[in-house]
Parts: C-alpha cells; structure tokens; sequence
C-alpha cells in the first residue's frame, strides 16, 4: 500500500496537535467524499473555542475516513468545540445514510482495498486468512498528527489489537 499521509494533512500543524478519527461503515461515493469534505472545510474555517479562532483542519482520507486535526498550540480546544464537530458527524450520518460512531469495525488494508471486520468476525477473518498478523490495519485510537503520521496505517501485529490476538 502506497498512500502519503503528509500530502493529505497540513505540514504547519504542531506534531502534537489533537486527532480525531471517524471511520465509515461503508466507503464513501466520490461524489459524498467531495460534498462531505466541502462541509468539513466550512467547519473548521469557522471553529472556534470560547470565542477564539481554533486552527483545525478536517477532511474525508480514502473515503472512509473523517479526520479532524486541531493545532492546540495555537488555541486550546474546549468541550463546546468538541461538540460542535461531533455534531457535524452526527449531521453527516444522518445525511448520507453512515454509521460514524461504530468503533466495533475494524478496517484493514487487503488485496489493495479497504476491508471492514467487525469485531465479531475478526477469528474467523484470521482463520481463514482474510487477514494475518502483517495485514495492514487502521489504528483509529490514535491522538495525535504524529501518531497519525506514524501509528495509523500498522501492520495488525504492531497494533494494541495485536497485543490481544493469539497468532497462529
């Protein structure tokens, strides 16, 4: 898999700027990923904490994904703000027909496409070799732009999901 994060996220961002992931039940249309990511730009061209400016970024990656960075060198980011971006996901579930909260999925890079696992089939994905302990796998607990950049796209047994799986 060949996939730049740096030319997706903004290099002026502090490496510990906070990071938030929204995975996809399902991938985006390319015609929902434009829309979607022009939603996103309006947010955080006007997110604010307490009534400052907060230098944030968001954007839809892979067509999965709803990331949001906010650089809290700049501004500190507030409960309040927080929530004003979980309900822009909220606005954007609800408009496009995706579930966004829905941590029991498990995305993985196979045969050069994202496969979806639930949690429930992750056994039985491994038993048949869907996935093995070197599959690619999107680490969605990440905080920070330099987790993102480092700890997001691992190979599963390098992952805090590898820490609990038995390999064969």
């Amino acid at each position: 898999m060949h996939f730049n994060l740096s030319e997706h996220i903004p290099k002026d961002f502090h490496p510990d700027s906070r990071v938030w992931i929204y995975q996809s039940n399902r991938t985006f249309t390319s015609t929902e990923a434009t829309e979607i990511k022009l939603f996103l730009n309006e947010f955080a061209s006007k997110w604010t904490s307490h009534g400052a400016k907060v230098k944030g970024f968001a954007t839809v990656l892979m067509d999965n994904f709803i990331i949001f960075l906010a650089d809290e060198s700049a501004t500190g980011v507030s409960g309040c703000s927080t929530d004003s971006s979980v309900k822009l996901v909220k606005e954007i579930e609800k408009k496009y027909e995706v579930d966004l909260f829905n941590r029991q999925i498990l995305a993985f890079w196979v045969n050069g496409k994202i496969n979806l696992i639930p949690l429930s089939e992750l056994k039985s994905a491994l038993d048949s070799q869907i996935i093995s302990a070197e599959t690619l796998y999107f680490n969605n607990t990440i905080l920070s732009k330099k987790e993102l950049e480092q700890n997001w796209i691992i190979i599963l047994k390098n992952s805090w999901l590898g820490l609990k799986i038995k390999f064969k």
